[in-house]
């Protein structure tokens, strides 16, 4: 290692070198370093990301503005869940046989307690082959729990009996408490005691009136809409909400607000793009009330009174500048042609006055040609 020390003398005036003096250094140590240092194997350290610090600038010093960084896009609300123990789960029911079988033996109960108490008629006692020679006890406090229970029996075996069709439900409950729900088929035994909401769970379709609704630029429209939709969760769409189909119509009525819409001749692709924003907004705002829906596709879109009028003008004037723009290019190209031809097959000679007094007279006439047809 050697050090190397230089002294300078400093020039007394400025030099030619610049508009600043030039700074010559007095002192200059010169290190040597290893070469085995240069060409290290070690890998370089993992760089610590640092975070631009600038601060906010000052009217008239120069300094860098503060960046603004973008406030994060507040979330949208989801939609409030209904009660989390309300979810569909399957009723204990039986099958119709055993309450056929209950109310069977409730009617034969109180055969036999009337015949117990006497009050059977002969013809009934031959018809059943019960002995008539049995006097009878009475009508006394035993033959009264008798037909207590034989009618109990009766009215519960068959007030149970239910028929259960493929594509509809039966929501129970008791006392304001869900019991479960009936999807099965066929003759069912269901406690009587149990309130019984008939649910359609089949796919239906659902047509709706014309709602409002906008395109990307802003310009009102009216939107028919049809809806594929079933209910999924029995349980959340009869007891979450008052009226599922209601809920179903307006959440389609608030997608059409958030969606933009575009005209039928904006192009398929467009009224696609459209329909697929449409079914995830309203799936999504109805999962939470056991409704699925499978596709919001509007069948029919028109402007909105307010400015359907404008719109007409506006795509009559558009027409008519179309219009306008062909026959005066039509002209143009008959003028051009007429002009070359008599002047490439030497009919006539022209100079430039001649030839744009020509070019005038042809466009003239053309229009007027035109002009005529077109009234």
């Amino acid at each position: 290692m050697s050090t190397t020390t230089e002294q300078t003398p400093e020039p007394e005036g400025p030099t030619d070198s610049g508009p600043w003096p030039a700074r010559l250094i007095q002192n200059e140590a010169t290190t040597e370093i290893p070469v085995h240092l240069l060409f290290r194997d070690e890998p370089d350290p993992t760089p610590v990301p640092l975070r631009p610090a600038v601060v906010g600038r000052r009217q008239g010093t120069g300094e860098q503005p503060r960046i603004r960084r973008p406030a994060p896009p507040t979330p949208r609300p989801a939609v409030p869940t209904v009660d989390p123990d309300l979810v569909e789960r399957p009723a204990r029911v039986l099958p119709g046989a055993v309450g056929v079988l209950a109310g069977a033996t409730g009617v034969a109960g109180g055969v036999l307690t009337t015949w117990w108490a006497g009050a059977l008629p002969p013809l009934a006692v031959a018809a059943l082959r019960l002995p008539a020679t049995y006097a009878g006890a009475g009508l006394g406090p035993a033959q009264w729990a008798a037909y207590a229970g034989a009618g109990t029996l009766g009215l519960f075996g068959f007030g149970g009996l239910a028929r259960g069709r493929t594509g509809r439900a039966w929501v129970l409950g008791l006392f304001g408490r869900y019991r479960g729900t009936v999807r099965r088929t066929g003759l069912l035994w269901v406690n009587p005691l149990l309130l019984r909401a008939r649910v359609d769970v089949r796919l239906r379709h659902w047509r709706g009136e014309p709602m409002s609704a906008a395109d990307a630029s802003g310009v009102a429209l009216r939107v028919v809409t049809l809806v594929v939709w079933r209910v999924r969760d029995t349980a959340r769409a009869t007891l979450g909400v008052e009226d599922h189909e209601t809920y179903l119509r307006e959440c389609v009525e608030a997608a059409l607000v958030r969606v933009p819409v575009e005209m039928p001749g904006a192009g398929r692709r467009a009224m696609e793009t459209a329909g697929d924003a449409l079914t995830r907004a309203v799936a999504a705002d109805t999962a939470p009330v056991g409704l699925e829906v499978f596709s919001v596709l509007p069948v029919r879109v028109e402007y909105a009174p307010e400015v359907a009028a404008a719109m007409t003008r506006r795509r009559i004037a558009a027409l008519d500048a179309q219009h306008r723009a062909a026959a005066l290019t039509s002209v143009v190209d008959s003028v051009e042609d007429t002009v070359t031809r008599l002047t490439t097959r030497g009919l006539v000679e022209l100079d430039d006055y001649e030839r744009k007094a020509l070019v005038k007279d042809l466009t003239v006439a053309f229009c007027a040609g035109r002009g005529e047809q077109g009234s």
